[in-house]
C-alpha cells in the first residue's frame, strides 16, 4: 500500500502506552488518504464500557478494531498472559478486540445516518508490539492472520488490509462514503450546541450589574437639581434616566419623563409599568404628545419643520404657563436630549412648579445628534460624564469607538468579532436579509435580531408602518419576530443582534452620526452590510480598518 495521509480522528490523540502510540504512528504513515484512522474509542452499551485502542476503516476491505498489547505477551496453553511490573497477569486481547468490534458495529448501524447502507465487512485484530509469534501459531478464536507481532509492524497497514479483505463474511466492503458517515456518526448526534442566547443572557446580566453600579452617580448628585449626564453609546444613559425618574417619584415628586422618538417612548412606557403606582412618572412619552395632552394642535406631518420647531413649542409655552398647579411637574427628565431643539426647552421649564429651582435632568450624547436641529436648555446644568461602555461587547464597542464624542473605557465583555459584508448600497438590504437567515440558523431567536437601514426603509418596516405606528412598535416586543427599523428611530434602543444595512450611496447630512448609531445598537453580535469606500468616507479610515480586520 502507498503511504499517504489518512483521515485522523482525533488528529492528535493522547495515549496511555507507548505501544498504542507506536501502532497509531505507523498506521498514520502507512494508510491511504481515503482511510479513516480512529484512536481511543469509548463505546458504552447496556452491557459494559468498551475501550477500543485503534479502529481503521479501510474502503475496499473492512472496518477493523485493533487491540494493542505491549511488553512481553505469551500464551500458556490456556490463557494469554502479559508481563506487568515484573509480574504476569491473565489477559484476553482477542475477546477485547472482538467485543469492541461488535459494540462499535452496533453503535454505527443503530444511528439513523447509517440509514439503508446495510451490513459492511467488519473484522478485529490483535497487535503485539513487543512479542513475536511462530509462523504456525493458531488458536481456535485467533488464527495467525488476525494477529500482528513485532516483526510485522513495518507493514502493519498491508497486513490489516490483507487479513480483513480476504474474510468471507457475506457483507460488502465499506467504501469511502461509509468512512465519511462513520466519522460523522462518531461525533455524536443531537448534541447541545453553543447556546448564543444563554451567553447573551450572561453578558446582559453582567452589563446590567455594571449599569446599576452607576446609580451611585445619582446618589452623589442628589442635592443637585439641574444636571446633564453626557455619555457615549452603551454607557447606560437610558437606564440612569429611568432610575433618576424612579428616585424622584420615590421622594414624592410629580415627574415628566420625555424623549423625542416613538420607539424609545414606547420602551420607557413599558419599563415603568413594572413600577408601583406611586413611583411612576405623571407623564411618560414623546415631547410633542405632551403638547397634545395640554391641547396643542396636531401637526400636519413629520416634514413640517416650522410646526415642530416654532408653532408647536410656541403653543406649548402658552399652555404650560396656564397649567394649574396640580398639572405641573416638580421635575422633568429628558432622555436622548440631543434630539431637542432650542425652542423645546422653555415650555418644559414653564411647566415646572418652580421654574427657578424645579428639577431638570438631561441625558445626552452629542455623537448621536442625527436630526438637523441643535440646541440645549437655556439654564446652566452641572455636567456629569459617563466614560464607560457597559452595554456592548468589546468587539462591537471597538468598531464605533472612533466615532464617540469622548474616549470610552470598554467594559462590556468579550463576544464574537464584528462582520463586514462588502456590497454595493443597492445590494445592502438583500445581503442583510441573508445575514438574518444565517444568524437564525446559528441559534439566535427572531426576537433577538434587528435589521436596521441607514437609507430607505426595509419593505417589512414599510408594510408594518402602514398598519399604524402602534402596530409597528408592537413588533419590537413581539416574540418570534425579527424587528425591521431605521437608525433614526432606533436611538436609545438596543437588540442582542443587529444587522446594519448601509443602503445610502452618497454622503448626506448627519451620515457620520447615523453610522455611529447603527454600529452601536447591538449588544452581542453585529453584522455590517455596506460599501467599504462609503464607510471610509463617512466614518474614517480607522472605523473601516477595524471592521475589515474583524470581518
Amino acid at each position: 500500500m502507498l503511504s499517504a495521509v489518512p483521515v485522523l480522528r482525533p488528529e492528535f490523540p493522547a495515549f496511555t502506552t507507548a505501544g498504542e502510540r507506536k501502532v497509531w504512528t505507523l498506521l498514520r504513515d502507512q494508510l491511504r488518504d481515503e482511510d479513516l484512522l480512529l484512536a481511543n474509542l469509548r463505546i458504552t452499551d447496556r452491557r459494559k464500557d468498551h475501550e477500543i485502542d485503534i479502529a481503521v476503516v479501510l474502503p475496499g476491505a473492512a472496518i477493523v478494531t485493533v487491540e494493542v498489547k505491549g511488553s512481553t505477551v505469551w500464551h500458556d496453553g490456556e490463557h494469554w498472559r502479559q508481563e506487568f511490573n515484573r509480574r504476569d497477569k491473565i489477559i484476553d486481547p482477542v475477546r477485547q478486540a472482538r467485543e469492541g468490534q461488535y459494540a462499535l458495529r452496533e453503535y454505527v448501524e443503530g444511528d439513523p445516518r447509517w440509514g439503508s447502507r446495510g451490513r459492511v465487512r467488519w473484522a478485529h485484530a490483535v497487535v503485539l508490539t513487543g512479542s513475536s509469534l511462530p509462523a504456525d501459531f493458531a488458536l481456535p478464536d485467533c488464527p495467525r492472520w488476525s494477529i500482528i507481532d513485532r516483526q510485522q509492524l513495518d507493514g502493519i497497514a498491508q497486513h490489516l488490509w490483507t487479513a480483513s479483505s480476504t474474510q468471507e463474511s457475506g457483507a460488502r466492503p465499506p467504501d469511502a462514503d461509509d468512512a465519511r458517515v462513520i466519522a460523522e456518526i462518531l461525533r455524536g448526534r443531537g448534541l447541545p450546541q453553543r447556546d448564543v442566547v444563554a451567553l447573551a443572557v450572561d453578558r446582559e446580566d453582567a452589563a446590567q450589574q455594571l449599569t446599576e453600579e452607576q446609580a451611585t452617580i445619582l446618589s452623589t448628585t442628589r442635592l443637585l437639581r439641574r444636571v446633564e449626564v453626557r455619555g457615549g453609546a452603551g454607557s447606560g444613559k437610558t437606564w440612569l434616566a429611568l432610575e433618576q425618574a424612579r428616585r424622584l417619584g420615590a421622594d414624592g415628586e410629580r415627574v415628566a419623563l420625555l424623549c423625542y422618538s416613538r420607539g424609545l417612548a414606547e420602551f420607557l412606557r413599558r419599563y415603568v409599568q413594572g413600577w408601583s403606582y406611586r413611583l411612576r412618572p405623571a407623564y411618560v412619552g414623546e415631547y410633542h404628545e405632551l403638547g397634545k395632552r395640554w391641547g396643542a394642535e396636531t401637526g400636519p406631518g413629520d416634514d413640517d419643520s416650522d410646526y415642530w420647531e416654532h408653532r408647536l413649542p410656541s403653543q406649548m409655552l402658552d399652555l404650560a404657563e396656564a397649567l394649574p398647579p396640580g398639572e405641573r411637574f416638580d421635575s422633568v427628565v429628558v432622555d436622548e436630549a440631543q434630539d431637542f431643539a432650542d425652542s423645546w426647552w422653555p415650555p418644559l421649564l414653564a411647566a415646572l412648579n418652580d421654574p427657578e429651582t424645579g428639577g431638570l435632568f438631561v441625558f445626552s450624547d452629542e455623537g448621536q445628534r442625527v436630526f438637523a436641529r441643535s440646541g440645549g436648555p437655556p439654564v446652566p446644568l452641572v455636567p456629569i460624564l459617563l466614560d464607560h461602555n457597559l452595554r456592548n461587547t468589546r468587539q462591537i464597542a471597538e468598531s464605533f469607538d472612533p466615532l464617540t464624542p469622548m474616549r470610552m473605557r470598554l467594559r462590556g465583555g468579550d463576544g464574537v468579532a464584528v462582520r463586514l459584508v462588502a456590497c454595493r448600497p443597492d445590494e445592502a438590504i438583500d445581503r442583510a436579509d441573508d445575514e438574518v437567515d444565517r444568524l437564525l440558523e446559528c441559534g439566535w431567536r427572531p426576537e433577538d435580531v434587528a435589521l436596521l437601514t441607514t437609507g430607505h426603509r426595509h419593505q417589512q418596516q414599510v408594510a408594518l408602518v402602514e398598519q399604524g405606528q402602534s402596530h409597528y412598535w408592537e413588533s419590537f416586543y413581539a416574540a418570534e419576530q425579527v424587528f425591521y427599523g431605521h437608525v433614526l428611530g432606533f436611538k436609545g434602543l438596543e437588540r442582542r443582534v443587529v444587522v446594519l444595512a448601509i443602503n445610502e450611496s452618497s454622503e448626506r447630512g448627519r451620515a457620520r452620526e447615523r453610522l455611529y448609531v447603527g454600529l452601536s445598537r447591538a449588544r452581542d453580535e453585529l453584522v455590517v452590510c455596506g460599501d467599504p469606500a462609503w464607510i471610509k468616507e463617512v466614518g474614517g479610515e480607522v472605523v473601516l480598518r477595524r471592521l475589515t480586520a474583524a470581518g
